[in-house]
């Protein structure tokens, strides 16, 4: 029995506690000292963190990603070859279904090409609607973007603000075209109709409203200093490596590069004939994609406020036979959709379909930097970093 009082008990005592914190500290420096094994996390096919059926395979040394590679192809649906069994007039209904949040804009670079295969050219009228609807798509497009990114951080208003403004944009497009999500309204030579009474009067209104969408995000959502320390100095790109890897669109202006095909090259479109700002931004991290993003769809409502007031009167189809058969030859035209570059090479052989079809969508080239983009990054950083690239996976896989 251990006597409390005798000081020959409590000497050791004394010496088997230090003997027991002597014998934790060499196992920890232990266990400092041993390599540990890392893991291998896939995200996705179907995850929440993919926006779609990506998968994301990353190798992690604890919360540190060592490489990331994205595995596509899940969607594919091989477009590219169901080309070749439609007629020209038949693949409007099937790409435009690739971006399907930007849907006509996919459908105006295959028909400037087969109208450039033809040496057709659109009415002004025609031309002047084309552009409007491609800017609606743009707007129906970022505007979702916009909400969906604070789902990414845990904040669930802004996409039911983005949801509810988005739906006027979607009313102007169908009560335009008869298609709410897919419009299958181009047509080689000019449109399917002229635009209904009072679409001019309503589709003001709604821009208004989309501007004011632009201002609550960005004191709810840009202002919030959560989502900022999320997104700044978050996955920067910089401005040779953002060339080099063939990004386009937003996630290239926010490194820094000036280039916007709507003004950088000619087109037989109506951007020539509004004045609009080609916004970047230095930074080239995951606030500044997104910034980029809130910017240009402000743009997109004030170009299609002037091109309203100045629309032409007139037809909105050019004389072209009723079954079309494009001469032999090969069109390159792309634009600059929703989500970057997007381009069409059409072969023809003189036939009523196209011989062969290369589609260059925005979203493959740009999801192509993610193993460079994400290496080193912690595990939250990437679901931001994956938000702020911003891709369609129908886009992705075609």
């Amino acid at each position: 029995m251990t006597i409390l009082n005798d000081p020959v008990s409590a000497k050791l005592g004394d010496r088997a506690q230090l003997s027991y914190i002597a014998s934790q500290a060499a196992d920890a420096r232990l266990n400092v000292e041993l390599e540990t094994e890392g893991m291998t996390l896939n995200i996705g096919p179907q995850h929440p963190a993919t926006h779609g059926t990506l998968r994301i395979i990353a190798r992690l040394d604890g919360e540190q990603v060592l490489w990331a590679e994205p595995s596509c192809g899940y969607m594919h649906r091989g477009y590219e070859k169901l080309t070749e069994v439609r007629s020209f007039p038949q693949v409007t209904s099937l790409i435009n279904r690739i971006d399907w949040l930007g849907s006509f804009a996919n459908e105006v670079p295959f028909i400037l090409a087969a109208e450039k295969l033809m040496g057709v050219e659109a009415p002004p009228r025609a031309q002047w609607i084309r552009t409007i609807l491609f800017e609606l798509s743009r707007i129906a497009n970022v505007s979702l973007f916009l909400g969906d990114l604070g789902v990414q951080l845990g904040a669930i208003t802004p996409v039911f603000m983005a949801f509810r403004d988005r739906e006027y944009v979607l009313n102007l497009i169908e009560s335009a075209t008869g298609g709410r999500f897919h419009p299958n309204f181009d047509r080689i030579g000019g449109l399917k109709d002229d635009l209904p009474a009072g679409w001019i009067d309503e589709t003001k209104v709604v821009m208004k409203k989309l501007r004011n969408f632009c201002d609550e995000i960005e004191s709810l959502l840009f202002g919030n200093e959560i989502f900022q320390s999320r997104t700044r100095g978050i996955g920067v790109i910089p401005r040779d490596v953002a060339m080099q890897y063939g990004l386009s669109g937003a996630n290239l202006r926010a490194s820094g590069v000036d280039w916007d095909l709507r003004r950088d090259q000619d087109s037989s479109m109506a951007w020539n004939k509004v004045d609009f700002k080609v916004w970047t931004h230095p930074d080239g991290d995951s606030f500044a994609r997104c910034w980029v993003r809130l910017q240009e769809t402000r743009e997109a409502t004030k170009i299609v406020d002037q091109l309203l007031d100045g629309i032409p009167a007139g037809p909105v189809m050019a004389k072209v036979p009723k079954i079309i058969k494009v001469p032999e030859g090969e069109a390159w035209v792309s634009t600059e959709n929703p989500l970057g570059e997007m381009g069409y090479y059409v072969v023809s052989r003189g036939d009523s379909g196209p011989f062969r079809v290369k589609i260059r969508s925005a979203s493959f080239n740009n999801i192509s930097i993610t193993p460079w983009l994400l290496r080193g990054v912690y595990v939250p950083d990437i679901i931001t970093i994956l938000a702020s690239l911003y891709f369609i996976l129908g886009d992705i896989d075609r």
